[in-house]
């Protein structure tokens, strides 16, 4: 199990790595560094899906566009100043490309779980992290208590509270959330479902 585990790794950092030059365009666009490489890329670097995907998102605050270079699309999103933070930078060629840390990937995950098959998966992915004890939790809270879109904050808030996390630890996030108006947690039309008052969430059906 250990050694399927290395080389399942061992690929995604290949594939990743395979067509460097990809990876070189982001920062030659956005010279000014006001980007990240995330979504679905990154999805997979980190181990959450194995698939592998031909479309590269760069999360921005200037431009809106679709580009295909060779086999690769390029997806510009263009978002506000507010969501450009959680970046890490890792070297490629002689270029360093900003890409979105874990833990700010899993917030995107609940923001964008599509690539991933939806919020159901998306739950199971970071429910995972933490009882094998992956990744930052208090990173991710403060992550995600900042997040502009207050589903999001729900939903991740209210999974970290099944998955064991105290009270305590979740109090600043939840705190974002108390005084909203009740939202579902699975994005479907049905409402009917048990109201969560510590999460203002409708547990409606997947």
């Amino acid at each position: 199990m250990f050694k399927k585990k290395n080389t399942q790794r061992r690929d995604r950092i290949v594939s990743f790595h395979r067509n460097v030059n990809d990876y070189l365009i982001p920062s030659v666009l956005f010279p000014k560094g006001d980007y990240y490489v995330g979504y679905s890329t990154m999805y997979n670097y980190y181990g959450f899906t194995e698939q592998l995907y031909q479309t590269m998102y760069i999360l921005n605050t200037r431009i809106q566009r679709e580009k295909v270079i060779k086999n690769t699309r390029f997806k510009m999103a263009k978002v506000s100043q507010k969501r450009i933070y959680g970046s890490r930078k890792i070297k490629m060629g002689n270029a360093d490309v900003k890409v979105s840390d874990k833990e700010r990937t899993l917030v995107d995950l609940f923001y964008f779980p599509g690539p991933v098959g939806g919020l159901q998966a998306a739950f199971e992915i970071l429910k995972n992290q933490v009882l094998r004890n992956k990744i930052d939790i208090s990173k991710l809270i403060k992550y995600a208590s900042r997040y502009p879109n207050v589903s999001t904050r729900k939903r991740i808030g209210f999974i970290l509270e099944k998955s064991g996390i105290s009270e305590n630890r979740l109090s600043a996030l939840r705190n974002t959330v108390k005084n909203t108006s009740l939202s579902t947690l699975y994005d479907t039309k049905t409402r009917k479902g048990k109201i969560n008052k510590r999460w203002m969430v409708i547990e409606n059906a997947a």
